[in-house]
């Protein structure tokens, strides 16, 4: 039996924390993944995880060879393309995240440029608001919009989302629209919390470097982008949004920019991966492709590249 196969799929029960789930992802039935797991075990002479009714947990001796076996892989995949001078020869699986608006209106769009390209390349392409772990979920990148916390991983920067402040048209005619901090308090704020009752709705803005807000009266709180901009769509008060290109910002309907001198933050965006001696070059043209459209979406460059 393959040894290579034997660790491609301990690597992802170790992830999933789960035979079943880690079959799905690998296109294996649950018995196959139980005997390659049981395989490398009597291979190496070691207990790799804990089974339960309820769970799947990496041992000790398991966690160890789960941190050697992903530098392993990777630099498997290295060797496998290194001799290759044709970018489209490039294989594999390759799993990302991506907030869901950027995934709808950006990437997936786009993707039959990508895989044109690279048509050996098998994406997994996860959208949603919510923070994944990017070890534990073994995606191979993801991208982050706003600050990020301390982390082991690498944080390549794309460039700045600048932020605007909107209402729709219809909220504008039936309401108007405010022309000074004052004047905020006649208005509603579309609330953003991605845990419900834990943000009160606050009007944020920048003045010479310095972060400011302001507490508005709200009506709804949302706890993803589309729903937040569909709920401004509707009427339902102001947002403050990345500004993004034109042609992207058409698809947003008639939402118009209001208090300009009063812009939130700009968010930085960046693309995030393991550490790694050798990433895999998948990865590598994946993440130049998506910093190329990015920069067509609106993000505007920083001029940093990757930091740890």
């Amino acid at each position: 039996m393959n040894k290579l196969d034997l660790l491609k799929t301990f690597v992802r029960v170790a992830e999933l924390a789960s035979f079943t789930l880690a079959g799905d992802a690998l296109g294996l039935p649950r018995s196959t993944v139980s005997e390659h797991v049981r395989s490398l075990e009597e291979l190496l002479g070691a207990r790799l995880l804990l089974r339960t009714t309820r769970k799947v947990q990496v041992t000790p001796d398991g966690q160890a060879l789960y941190e050697r076996s992903k530098d392993l892989l990777g630099q498997m995949d290295e060797l496998e393309g290194l001799f290759r001078q044709d970018s489209s020869a490039l294989s594999g699986r390759l799993r990302v995240d991506m907030p869901t608006a950027i995934a709808r209106r950006l990437v997936l769009p786009r993707l039959g440029d990508f895989l044109e390209r690279h048509p050996l390349i098998e994406l997994e392409i996860s959208s949603t608001d919510r923070r994944v772990d990017l070890v534990r979920e073994g995606f191979d990148c993801v991208l982050r919009i706003g600050a990020l916390p301390d982390t082991p991983l690498v944080a390549r920067s794309v460039g700045l989302f600048r932020m605007i402040n909107c209402v729709s048209q219809g909220y504008a005619d039936r309401f108007g629209i405010p022309r000074n901090l004052e004047e905020l308090q006649q208005h509603r704020l579309v609330n953003y919390a991605p845990a419900f009752g834990a943000a009160d709705a606050l009007f944020e803005y920048c003045r010479e470097g310095k972060d400011f807000h302001v507490s508005m009266p709200c009506s709804v709180t949302v706890n993803n982008i589309e729903a937040y901009e569909a709920a401004c769509v509707g009427g339902l008060g102001i947002i403050q949004i990345p500004r993004l290109a034109a042609p992207y910002q058409q698809q947003r309907g008639d939402l118009i920019e209001i208090l300009p001198e009063y812009r939130p933050t700009a968010m930085p965006v960046s693309l995030l991966y393991a550490h790694r001696r050798h990433l895999p070059q998948r990865c590598r043209v994946f993440m130049d492709w998506m910093e190329a459209l990015l920069a067509e979406y609106g993000v505007e460059p920083k001029g940093s590249r990757d930091r740890h």
